[in-house]
């Protein structure tokens, strides 16, 4: 038994165990958590990890990687304008401070060399390779310090595809790491498949293999902790391997890797793919990844824009984001990516600050904190709206009005206003009458104004 003292937690800890690699000859596909003809289930060992977050917290991005992956080829003009608006939203200070690239295709090297022309320092480039030397090569030649390796720690993977065991994997790993190494290139090894690893019989075996070869070199080593398809849970008590706060206490103190050099990768599969990064950075992970609007292959992956906003919202200060970016992010997605953003989406979805309840509406009427999660035209360059339908009452048609028209608040129409009213009895009509369904276009909406309220709509119309 040693006795180490933690810096981290300043106090002397026991270091007992020394974990092994365990060569099992049949995989370990956890049958009874993941018996594939039913839901997956989430087992309780009752053990409680400490929560200590790291130091320091950043986010990084896989918009080019893994997002492309699950959607259209972007062109080298269109990634290049998407690094320009992350490293807007990511600031100066690097909130958002890594973005990977592929480099197969000529295209792929194009799009790296046009964003290294920016002359940006964040987000820092690093690539994403397979594990051959003439893909070390290509890295070298684009001139970059770090690239992502796939990994895999499963034995879904290292039995069922890689058709490997675990020895001759975990040595042709070490061997890849070694190669980056020799290199002078920073690996960061991914760790693909890892809520569904014998986490003390691979993945802390390897875990520390690793560390020891980034002692030897005198550079870092990283680890992404991949959670392929979304399985992670943050519940306290949960057992590995889907514990979230488990893996993450293991990877930095069973197997020393510092929270700086550690990063949580997640999958939107079972809707965790906010909190579980989120939770990866409370018990002591420095590296959360995600992707522009969560854009990426099956659910998606971690939406980059959530990420910020938690960020704020755990250290109380914006280290220099432009958060505003999201909303400008948003509309380049729409208008020069020709995507439709899920309507109901946070922060980027059209109807993110938008109510279509009379009752609502009235709330914001009288006090847009009410009903608003934050001052969305301050914070995201976003004004709360109303929808108008058959619900929306004369507070949501009144508030349309006053937004539109961008009437000062001494201004405002009241829902009692002669306008409003015959605006009210027109919308009526079309639900009533004429058995409408679908909501009442800014188009109409604009008529109205004109036929109800000419002389605020001619004088809008001046401005």
């Amino acid at each position: 038994m040693v006795l180490r003292y933690s810096k981290h937690r300043r106090t002397l800890e026991q270091d007992e165990y020394r974990y092994e690699l365990q060569d099992v000859e049949e995989p370990n596909l956890f049958r009874d958590i993941f018996s594939y003809n039913e839901v997956p289930k989430i087992p309780f060992n009752h053990r409680h990890v400490p929560m200590v977050p790291a130091e320091e917290i950043w986010v990084t991005d896989t918009t080019f990687r893994d997002g492309q992956q699950g959607f259209s080829n972007f062109t080298v003009e269109q990634i290049v304008e998407m690094f320009r608006l992350m490293a807007d939203l990511g600031g100066p200070k690097g909130v958002i401070r890594q973005s990977e690239f592929f480099l197969y295709t000529d295209k792929d090297r194009k799009a790296v060399e046009e964003c290294l022309k920016l002359g940006l320092r964040f987000p820092e480039v690093t690539a994403w390779i397979r594990a051959t030397e003439k893909d070390f090569d290509l890295v070298k030649q684009m001139g970059l310090r770090e690239t992502g390796i796939l990994a895999s720690v499963s034995d879904y993977h290292i039995f069922l595809k890689l058709k490997l065991n675990r020895r001759k994997a975990l040595d042709q790993y070490l061997r890849i790491a070694s190669k980056a190494l020799e290199q002078k290139i920073i690996p960061r090894m991914h760790f693909e498949d890892i809520t569904r690893a014998d986490f003390y019989g691979f993945v802390v075996p390897f875990a520390r293999e690793l560390m020891k070869l980034a002692h030897m070199a005198k550079m870092p080593v990283k680890i992404r902790a991949c959670d392929t398809l979304g399985y992670g849970v943050t519940y306290p008590g949960a057992s590995l391997p889907r514990s979230v706060p488990g893996i993450v206490y293991g990877l930095t103190r069973l197997a020393g890797v510092p929270s700086e050099w550690l990063e949580w990768h997640g999958h939107n599969d079972f809707y965790a793919s906010v909190v579980n990064p989120t939770t990866a950075w409370l018990y002591g992970c420095s590296a959360a990844n995600g992707a522009l609007l969560g854009i990426g292959e099956r659910t998606g992956n971690t939406p980059l824009e959530a990420l910020c906003i938690e960020y704020v919202a755990l250290r109380g200060d914006k280290h220099g984001m432009n958060l505003s970016a999201i909303t400008a992010i948003a509309e380049f997605f729409r208008s020069k990516l020709g995507y439709t953003i899920p309507a109901n989406q946070p922060f980027v979805g059209s109807n993110f600050n938008k109510t279509r309840a009379g009752i609502h509406a009235d709330g914001l009427l009288k006090y847009e904190e009410i009903y608003n999660i934050f001052d969305t035209e301050k914070i995201l360059n976003r004004k709360p709206e109303v929808g108008i339908s058959d619900k929306s009452g004369m507070a949501g048609i009144a508030y349309w009005v006053n937004s539109k028209l961008k009437l000062p608040e001494a201004e405002w129409l009241g829902k009692d206003h002669p306008g409003i009213v015959k605006m009210k009895e027109w919308i009526d009509e079309q639900y009533n009458v004429h058995d409408r369904i679908a909501d009442i276009t800014d188009e109409e909406m604009w008529m109205l104004v004109e036929m109800y309220l000419p002389e605020l709509f001619m004088k809008h119309t001046k401005k």
